[in-house]
């Protein structure tokens, strides 16, 4: 098939996928609501049941908050999750939701996606479901560029199923299942994303609600895969695992970037972010020039810049990127079968039997 973003040819006919033109909003398409909506709107009548002082509370509240400021019909809204404690998530929404499989989550959505274009579809999914029995389907769904959002609680354990270490804990941690400590190398969960060429990445604490607002509003915007890790404690088998981000002096840890904005960061802002070789380092500001402080390109193409900020993050929190280090547009996954199916309908001289025959037959005499 040819270059979809400027149009393709299927049996001689050029085509446009729908909605495929740059900047187009995933909310476009979606039916909208003609009467104003409130967080209660979105909470069903199920208990909320996670451990007391988990982080997920904080991002269901937040989630709550944001659905009403979309304008979208709660019928055509759906959350599909997998397993773990964050797979609770669709039984707390009054929206359509899916309880699905161990790491499958993003294939469920994916069908979704692809049937269904008036729908507004999100993943929710933990560190476990998502990074190590899921790993295959989260890469694909970001690599194809499937119009979904995937919400990322990492905490770096596993939780529901009683503290083993996770993709995500840090080398040395001791848990039920590693009393020696761990021996495994940790996912750079950004990095991850960026390396399966996410549209959409970002970043941000559970406790910044502020943050999290900002970047979900973004996310459900953004037309194609839109990746969001969030930063969540397991106050019960992995409690303070993000304390160094959240207290005294953690202005000195947290790296936050903004479109169009020098990368200044420090409690006074004493430190900034500057190029060294082929990546990035992080530098006091008294010693460098101005002119030589990055300015984040969120929207560039290339994504060397963005994998370059996701590699100032140190799994012992030394520095922690959050914010949205990469939004750029592509085609879509599902506006292209949508579009190829719709051409297939359209052509009056399609041959049935020469599709089943297909370009390699042989008569055997």
């Amino acid at each position: 098939m040819g270059d979809t973003t400027n149009g393709a040819v299927h049996n001689g006919r050029a085509y446009r996928p729908v909605g495929s033109d740059l900047g187009i909003s995933a909310l476009h398409g979606v039916p909208r609501t003609d009467s104003p909506q409130k967080a209660k709107d979105f909470t069903s009548d199920q208990e909320v049941r996670w451990c007391p002082g988990c982080g997920d509370y904080v991002i269901l509240a937040t989630v709550r908050t944001v659905l009403p400021q979309l304008g979208l019909k709660r019928e055509n809204i759906v959350f599909v999750s997998g397993i773990g404690c964050s797979s609770r998530f669709p039984y707390y929404l009054d929206t359509y939701g899916v309880h699905s499989i161990h790491g499958r989550a993003p294939t469920f959505a994916t069908g979704l996606a692809v049937t269904r274009p008036d729908l507004s579809v999100w993943v929710v999914t933990g560190d476990g479901d998502a990074l190590s029995i899921g790993g295959n389907h989260l890469i694909h769904a970001l690599r194809r560029n499937v119009n979904m959002r995937i919400l990322l609680f990492n905490n770096r354990i596993y939780g529901l199923t009683k503290g083993q270490y996770s993709p995500t804990s840090e080398s040395g941690k001791i848990t039920k299942s590693t009393p020696m400590g761990s021996i495994d190398a940790p996912f750079n969960t950004m990095s991850l994303a960026l390396g399966a060429e996410a549209s959409f990445v970002a970043r941000v604490l559970d406790s910044d609600r502020a943050g999290l607002t900002e970047v979900l509003l973004a996310a459900a915007e953004h037309r194609g895969a839109a990746f969001v890790e969030i930063l969540q404690d397991c106050p019960i088998f992995n409690d303070g695992s993000f304390d160094a981000l959240r207290k005294e002096n953690a202005e000195d840890r947290l790296i936050h970037v903004r479109h169009g904005e020098p990368i200044i960061f420090g409690t006074d802002d004493e430190l900034c972010v500057v190029r060294r070789g082929f990546g990035l380092r992080v530098a006091p500001i008294t010693d460098v020039d101005r002119d030589d402080i990055v300015v984040h390109d969120a929207h560039s193409d290339d994504p060397e810049n963005a994998y370059a900020l996701s590699r100032l993050s140190a799994q012992d929190l030394t520095y922690t990127v959050t914010g949205i280090v990469r939004s750029v547009s592509r085609p879509t996954y599902d506006d292209q079968a949508r579009a190829q199916v719709a051409a297939a309908v359209s052509d009056e001289r399609a041959d049935l039997q020469a599709l089943l025959d297909g370009p390699s037959t042989w008569t055997v005499s």
